[in-house]
């Protein structure tokens, strides 16, 4: 197993496995704030933006470990 990440080739152009895991890392952060204030859930936290921030950490890191290939 080759332990270092390599560019993703778009259509010629080429992009950090970091770029692309923090992209679907923050989609996935807005479809989750979208459901959490859909349903008030978000009115349970002390501070949402910062519990949406920290998912997106975790989404990213998430994506970037177990998606996005090396």
């Amino acid at each position: 197993m080759n332990l270092i990440p390599s560019e993703i080739d778009v259509y010629g152009v080429y992009l950090a496995p970091l770029l692309v895991a923090a992209s679907f890392g923050m989609a996935a952060t807005w479809v989750t704030a979208h459901l959490l204030n859909r349903f008030r859930l978000s009115r349970w936290f002390a501070y949402p933006p910062l519990v949406l921030l920290s998912l997106g950490v975790l989404y990213t890191i998430a994506i970037g470990t177990f998606v996005v290939p090396f």
